[in-house]
């Protein structure tokens, strides 16, 4: 399998844009809190499955939160990197990410390769 090329100035204007856009699109969803990740009023005259029904949505309001928090992080790097100049490099390797990736994740830092070699030692 041959290296990605480097990225066109076209295609880096491109994906700042899609990064940007993806980060205002978390910032909002980060802004509108949800009443699934209130507090679950356990004296509230509710069945005990109702409860445990709110419980769990609670649980999976909160990950979903913590995620766009994660991805907001990620976005804010990817374009700092764009900012210094490095942004297409992967931060292992050093080596072109790729349009198609980068087309696909704005936010990633590594590599395809470098992905899988970081997922095999977890």
């Amino acid at each position: 399998m041959s290296a990605p090329e480097e990225l066109t100035d076209a295609q880096l204007a491109e994906l700042r844009a899609d990064a940007e856009a993806a980060l205002a699109e978390i910032a909002q969803l980060l802004d509108n809190p949800s009443d699934r990740t209130a507090t679950v009023d356990l004296d509230q005259p509710i069945g005990r499955v109702s409860r445990i029904d709110a419980l769990q949505q609670q649980k999976m309001a909160q990950e979903q939160k913590r995620r766009h928090g994660l991805r907001r992080s990620q976005l804010i790097a990817a374009i700092q990197r764009h900012d210094d100049g490095e942004y297409g490099d992967c931060r292992a390797c050093e080596e072109p990410i790729g349009y198609a990736r980068l087309k696909a994740r704005p936010e990633t830092p590594l590599c395809v390769e470098c992905k899988q070699s970081a997922e095999r030692r977890r």
